[in-house]
């Protein structure tokens, strides 16, 4: 979470002191808000932080792509999983293990 006091800070002062704002992104880990004429215009964070970010994005993706098809699950529509992997199979031309 963004601690408001120490991590929004004004983009001249960032200009001034890059330095040291790239030793607290890193160490913290946390993004610094940029503002410009008062007003939040940019975020600055690290990139392992970043990478983080796009790969919990990714898992969410995931997991609301699936919650129609837990649903279905759940409500009984759709079919069995084995039923559908021999079907997939059988359209492959393989044979399912047993």
């Amino acid at each position: 979470m963004i601690n408001l006091k120490n991590e929004i800070d004004s983009l001249s002062n960032f200009k001034r002191n890059t330095a040291e704002f790239l030793k607290q992104l890193k160490r913290s880990g946390n993004p610094v808000v940029l503002t410009i004429n008062g007003k939040a215009e940019l975020v600055v964070q690290d990139a392992a932080s970043y990478q983080r970010l796009l790969e919990i994005t990714e898992r969410l993706d995931t997991i609301e792509a699936l919650r129609p098809a837990i649903r279905e699950m759940k409500s009984g529509e759709g079919e069995p999983a084995d039923t559908f992997f021999a079907e997939l199979l059988a359209d492959a031309g393989k044979k399912p293990r047993k």
